[in-house]
């Protein structure tokens, strides 16, 4: 059974007229409202309800997440050394980064702190579409770093006549609307589905491939127009990062220079540690929802955990400690407030 590991015990009467509904009865309620439609958020299997020792790390992890994210965003602004276009797309990433940690982070803190692990159907709709409307805008703004450090690399003389401010905010636009409106139907369809199975979801927030599993109605269009949307984005997103890349490594190979070489492949150190955080725990997570039912269901927890917690986190700290700019930035700023304090 699907709910056999969720770490909340569902009421034993409330599962069995759950069963008894049948599907029209479940389709004509979720469209009325008669009562609300609700799941039940699973926190790490195997542990108890009241986990307060996974509280603290988690809201740890959030603060870094805040503190790293909004002080690269502020280091940017107020130095104008800083205002290229490589650092504009890093602000643009930093931002996808917020809006992904924050997407989840309700959820999250709400199960492990006060062991609240119901929410509403619309909630839950509400959330499945901002993860992957932000998780989409993070992988088009790597696509965007990747375009940036292919200019910089193979065309370094044309890089300011290319990569204009016009185009950099052009871009942007396209690369946010793109994972607005691509996600958009996904949220729409699933809100028509009917849901007549156990409520209970795999992991501490909605996601779109979890919530399908519930439907008892014909999801195939639904299943498709999902995977179509993965393809056309992330799909697509990480095709074009490694195309860049090889034309990238080529270039630099034909440098003559060893000293230069190794100049121009540690500008590109920091975005390929970025696309690794975000793309390895997306294609994990990809393959055990598709091929990896039989697997434990922490497995599942942990990759869904990661994908969504740790490139937000990982992000800055590797762009604040591979980037000579921002780094000195950064030390500039505290060394000047560790002045003022004693003052």
């Amino acid at each position: 059974m699907e709910g056999a590991h969720c770490m909340v015990l569902i009421p034993r009467h409330h599962y069995f007229q759950t069963l008894r509904s049948s599907m029209c009865e479940m389709s004509s309620c979720n469209r009325t409202g008669s009562y609300p439609l609700t799941f039940i958020l699973t926190g790490i299997p195997g542990l108890l309800t009241s986990s307060y020792w996974m509280a603290l790390p988690l809201c740890c992890l959030y603060l870094l997440m805040l503190l790293g994210n909004c002080t690269l965003l502020w280091t940017i602004k107020t130095d104008r050394s800083l205002h290229t276009p490589m650092y504009c797309f890093l602000s643009m990433l930093a931002v996808a980064d917020l809006g992904l940690s924050l997407s989840t982070l309700p959820t999250m803190l709400a199960i492990f702190w006060f062991n609240s692990t119901s929410l509403c159907f619309e909630a839950c709709v509400v959330q499945m579409y901002f993860i992957h409307s932000f998780s989409a805008i993070e992988s088009g703004v790597l696509v965007a770093m990747a375009f940036d450090r292919f200019i910089a690399i193979c065309y370094p003389l044309h890089y300011a006549s290319v990569l204009t401010n016009s185009l950099i905010m052009k871009a942007g636009g396209a690369i946010f609307m793109r994972g607005i409106c691509v996600v958009l139907p996904v949220a729409i369809l699933i809100k028509k589905m009917p849901f007549c199975r156990s409520r209970v979801l795999s992991h501490s927030f909605c996601l779109h491939q979890d919530m399908l599993r519930l439907v008892c109605g014909d999801k195939k269009f639904n299943s498709l127009y999902g995977l179509t949307a993965v393809i056309l984005t992330k799909g697509l997103d990480s095709v074009t990062i490694l195309l860049s890349y090889v034309v990238i490594i080529r270039a630099i190979s034909s440098i003559v220079s060893q000293e230069a070489r190794a100049k121009a492949f540690s500008t590109c150190i920091s975005h390929l540690c970025a696309v690794l955080i975000f793309y390895i725990p997306l294609i994990g997570l990809s393959i055990t929802h598709r091929f990896g039912k039989h697997l434990p269901p922490l497995t599942h927890t942990l990759l869904a955990d990661a994908y969504l917690l740790v490139p937000p986190v990982l992000n800055p700290l590797v762009y604040s400690w591979k980037t000579k700019q921002v780094r000195r930035r950064i030390l500039i700023l505290l060394c000047r407030r560790g002045i003022r304090q004693p003052g």
